[in-house]
């Protein structure tokens, strides 16, 4: 009964430590754990986590949550839950009040510029992954690309390319070889 959870709560730990730049710097690692390590969920299920982690409010790494839950019920979504969240958050309390204290001294500003590409390069991992992963063939990339470019490069609202993307798909999948 406790093994499943605390495998979660130990699998997670760790990740919680390098969560540069957010949620999104862990999902490489966190399908590679979840999908080929220990095998608790397919590519898909892994898949379908991530697309609803996302339609759902609130931070990213709830995918975490529901990721325990799914391996282990709600023990699983309390270990995993904590897995990720109490070391990182307990680090962040104690780094806030150091950083508070030496605010604008050189060794901060240094830190803060050498780990915005670590954060960078974790998020781009993990696109590439998702990217290599994604289900719909070379129509769903290509929506994806195109949707990245737009963003990056005009003002676009997301819910646009969200409805666009969509559309082009479903039509895509009915006229177009996949």
């Amino acid at each position: 009964m406790w093994a499943l959870p605390i495998s979660l709560f130990l699998i997670f730990l760790p990740m919680s430590l390098v969560t540069i730049g957010g949620g999104y710097g862990i999902i490489g690692e966190m399908q590679r754990q979840v999908v080929d390590v220990h095998h608790w969920m397919t590519t898909q299920q892994y898949l379908e986590a991530f697309a609803l982690s996302r339609a759902t409010p609130g931070p990213g790494s709830l995918m975490v949550t529901f990721i325990g839950w799914q391996v282990a019920g709600l023990m699983g979504a309390l270990f995993a839950t904590l897995g990720i969240y109490a070391p990182a958050s307990l680090i962040t309390f104690g780094v806030a009040n150091i950083w508070r204290r030496y605010r604008g001294a050189r060794w901060q500003k240094a830190l803060e510029v050498g780990l915005r590409p670590v954060a960078a390069g974790l998020v781009l991992a993990t696109v590439y992954i998702l990217l290599l992963t994604i289900n719909g063939g070379w129509l769903a990339r290509a929506i994806a690309l195109v949707a990245t470019a737009l963003l990056v490069t005009t003002r676009i609202n997301p819910l646009v390319l969200l409805i666009s993307g969509a559309a082009i798909f479903t039509l895509g999948r009915f006229f177009l070889p996949v």
